[in-house]
């Protein structure tokens, strides 16, 4: 029988596997160390390049993270994004962002990224900017989904969207630091719940309103 021949991958191909390859070691390793801890050499090594083949895709690990973040949040999104269909009924929609929302950061990896990435920007003016500019996109993006929502609601928010978002991300990023700092007093199926039980009731009221 002959033998089946690789496909030769391309160089973009071959980059991006490279840069993929490079992300997953550096989530891993800034999770369990921290940035600072996580050294360029580390990260290529667990992806198992050279410090040659990290600076040939990134020019800084602080580059590297940022990208990592972005990629992260494009996965945690993709649901949401979804939602904003008119053949959705409201009912659906609901039921879809409740169970999106209750599991945020179920991934204990991203989530610690996240907590570094806060933390980081509280002493790195310079890496504050490119976080801030990239949570500004992230806020966006679910203040879109609840502009969208309130349009099909028929009905104003009660705060700008915005706002609403970052109460969201804040309390998601809150319960979830809970659940890893004091596991004992907030177990998973609190920490759902809870998400769950705030998406659910500001969605529900939102209807209620628009009922009146």
């Amino acid at each position: 029988m002959a033998r089946m021949s690789r496909k030769r991958l391309s160089r973009e191909d071959s980059r991006e596997l490279t840069t993929q390859r490079l992300l997953e070691a550096a989530q891993k390793l800034i999770a369990r160390k921290g940035l600072e801890a996580a050294s360029v050499e580390n990260i290529a090594a667990a992806a198992g390049y050279s410090r040659g083949a990290f600076y040939s895709n990134f020019n800084s690990k602080g580059d590297l993270f940022i990208e990592l973040l972005r990629r992260d949040h494009e996965k945690a999104t993709s649901e949401l994004t979804a939602l904003r269909d008119d053949a959705l009924p409201l009912e659906e929609i609901q039921a879809r962002v409740a169970g999106v929302y209750s599991q945020l950061y179920r991934d204990s990896e991203s989530f610690m990224n996240w907590t570094e990435a806060r933390l980081l920007a509280t002493r790195d003016a310079k890496f504050r900017a490119k976080l801030n500019t990239f949570l500004a996109e992230k806020c966006a993006q679910i203040a879109g989904f609840i502009s969208y929502f309130y349009v099909r609601v028929g009905i104003e928010p009660p705060l700008p969207a915005e706002s609403i978002a970052m109460g969201f991300i804040s309390l998601a990023e809150g319960v979830k630091l809970s659940l890893l700092s004091s596991p004992m007093e907030m177990t998973v199926e609190r920490a759902e719940s809870i998400l769950k039980l705030f998406i659910d009731s500001h969605m529900k009221l939102a209807r209620l309103r628009a009922a009146r």
